[in-house]
């Protein structure tokens, strides 16, 4: 299989280290995750994001001269993930608004009223 830079790919953690996490993408390719690259937020622990066996999509951020091991994040894929949900909640949650100048010029003399006292 040819896998590029910039491609999000399936694969399945087989080992655990304090620096990242290793993944097999299939039986000639396989990358690291490093610490920098699970999540957005302070890594202590490994551990904590991902289990051994488990299968991950990540991205796919280098390629080493081999061609072989590739350098993967999954924080890139999450923060697609979170930048697409906060776009989703955004329109759903935002009412339906007729704002203007007109709305400002119902609102413009009780404004004043209000100020004025």
């Amino acid at each position: 299989m040819h896998y590029m830079v910039g491609e999000v790919v399936e694969g399945v953690v087989t080992g655990i280290k304090p620096y990242g996490a290793f993944v097999y993408l299939d039986s000639k390719h396989n990358g690291l995750i490093h610490i920098s690259e699970i999540s957005e937020r302070f890594v202590r622990d490994v551990h904590t994001y991902v289990k051994v066996n488990e299968r991950v999509k990540v991205k796919i951020l280098d390629v080493d001269e081999d061609g072989m091991h590739f350098k993967l994040s999954l924080k890139a894929i999450e923060a697609n993930k979170a930048r697409s949900m906060r776009k989703r909640r955004f329109v759903h949650e935002l009412p339906q608004m007729k704002i203007g100048f007109a709305s400002l010029a119902e609102h413009l003399d009780q404004w004043i009223e209000e100020a004025t006292k």
